[in-house]
């Protein structure tokens, strides 16, 4: 082995990339002592920053009293304290929370429960899901499966269930045309899931899965609207449920606790994880409807599924004392302040850039889409890499924030998400616009615009 060679499989194979050896609220430390500004907490993971003292004591005391115990024998006081936490109250019907180690064990576990709910009540023909187009549910085969993130899914496509089928996503700025209003849009996009229901056989159909404001796929796309009210109404008319995802944009993410607060509707099952445990430890969760849980009961008694993980004591005591930080500093609250700041100072920052098309978001997860052209809306080619490009120049200014490309189609687009800790200041806010400013503004000059 080379001096210096890493063994850990990196996401780039070809670097390896800066040691983090420290934390500190929305700072994060490499190595070499640089602090960089965690605007985007990861993959919106920290929304509490890094090395909370409330969180560190939780999961000492924890660690002191039980690390582990499998959930075929025992379950745990912080397992059942941080459902009763979730679900106690049955927000808009959820009643149990099932307690896996991320996102991705969230929706296979969502897509599940569904699948079994209809064997149990005697419709095993309903076997389809649908989803939408540039969505992102996961990376495990089924989850990957339920997304729409081509490039993602392009290598393993022969292994992907032909269960799901895609329809086109609520993306305002790409997909409603000039002559049609909101209204109209909504009108549109319901009429075609209709369609799609219609295609497949209404009675075929398990489930619609959908992100209520979709994460680094598409870049903080929130729905117009209506357009969930809409949905609901498809799926109820014909019986299927409704999954959302809220993995990226729940727990307090937009400023409620769960996204779909504010869309006037509430699931069958909800998907939740990195704001749930704050990247504290690694932990997920589905919340399901009473209705599906209680079907089940009273059928085969048990839910045919199951991890060696589920409910770790662990992972559960970090994410109750994430929970009752947010709860006990009213950082929801904090949320919708600082979410606002931040959109009024992407604005002021971006507003008129001729190479910035939309700035979009709610909340404390926001997004800017860079264009080529701003009337025509047209995409960067992608081979200039400019969502690399601007991760890299904001990384050498000391901020670390979330670029993806793909934002169009999966190929074509490039895209900024920040999605910083529910603990920042107001002056934190405006150094992330700051540093992304220069970041951006850099990043295309190395392009020549």
């Amino acid at each position: 082995m080379g001096a210096g060679k890493s063994r850990v499989l990196h996401r780039s194979l070809r670097e390896t990339p800066p040691k983090a050896i420290g934390g500190d609220g929305v700072w994060l430390i490499a190595e070499d002592g640089r602090r960089i500004l965690d605007a985007s907490g990861g993959a919106a993971v920290s929304c509490l920053g890094h090395q909370h003292p409330r969180v560190l004591e939780a999961m000492t005391r924890q660690a002191s009293k039980l690390a582990f115990a499998h959930t075929g024998f025992f379950s745990s006081e912080p397992a059942e304290a941080l459902a009763e936490a979730l679900v106690g109250d049955e927000p808009g019907g959820l009643a149990y929370a099932y307690l896996v180690s991320g996102g991705s064990e969230a929706i296979e576990a969502s897509i599940k429960l569904a699948r079994q709910y209809f064997v149990e009540t005697g419709q095993p023909q309903r076997q389809r899901f649908i989803a939408r187009r540039q969505s992102y549910h996961g990376n495990t085969l089924g989850a990957l499966a339920a997304g729409g993130n081509a490039w993602r899914r392009e290598p393993y496509a022969p292994l992907l269930s032909s269960a799901f089928s895609h329809v086109t996503p609520a993306f305002a700025y790409h997909e409603k045309r000039d002559s049609e209003s909101e209204t109209d849009f909504v009108a549109r996009l319901a009429a075609e899931l209709e369609a799609e229901f219609q295609r497949l056989g209404p009675d075929t159909v398990a489930a619609f899965i959908a992100e209520p404001v979709v994460g680094a796929t598409a870049g903080c796309v929130p729905a117009p609207e209506g357009y969930f009210r809409a949905v609901r109404e498809i799926c109820d008319r014909h019986g299927a449920l409704l999954i959302l995802d809220e993995v990226m944009c729940g727990m307090g993410r937009t400023g409620t606790r769960h996204a779909w607060e504010q869309e006037g509707i509430a699931p069958d099952i909800q998907t939740i994880a990195k704001g749930l445990g704050g990247g504290y430890q690694p932990i997920g969760a589905m919340l399901a409807g009473g209705r599906i849980v209680d079907t089940i009961r009273d059928g085969s008694g048990a839910f045919l599924h199951g991890h060696t993980y589920l409910a770790h004591p662990m992972a559960c005591a970090a994410a109750l004392e994430v929970q009752r930080v947010i709860d006990d500093e009213q950082l929801l609250d904090r949320v919708k302040d600082l979410g606002r700041q931040l959109e009024r100072r992407l604005t002021e920052r971006f507003g008129n850039h001729r190479h910035v098309g939309d700035i979009r978001g709610r909340g404390l997860l926001q997004a800017i889409e860079l264009v080529a052209d701003r009337a025509s809306r047209a995409p960067f080619d992608p081979a200039l890499k400019l969502h690399q490009r601007i991760k890299a120049a904001a990384f050498e200014g000391g901020l670390a924030c979330y670029p993806s490309g793909g934002t169009v189609d999966g190929r074509s687009g490039d895209h900024v998400l920040l999605a910083p800790p529910y603990i920042a200041t107001s002056d934190d806010i405006d150094m992330i616009v700051e540093r992304l400013g220069h970041a951006v503004d850099l990043a295309l000059k190395s392009v020549g615009h």
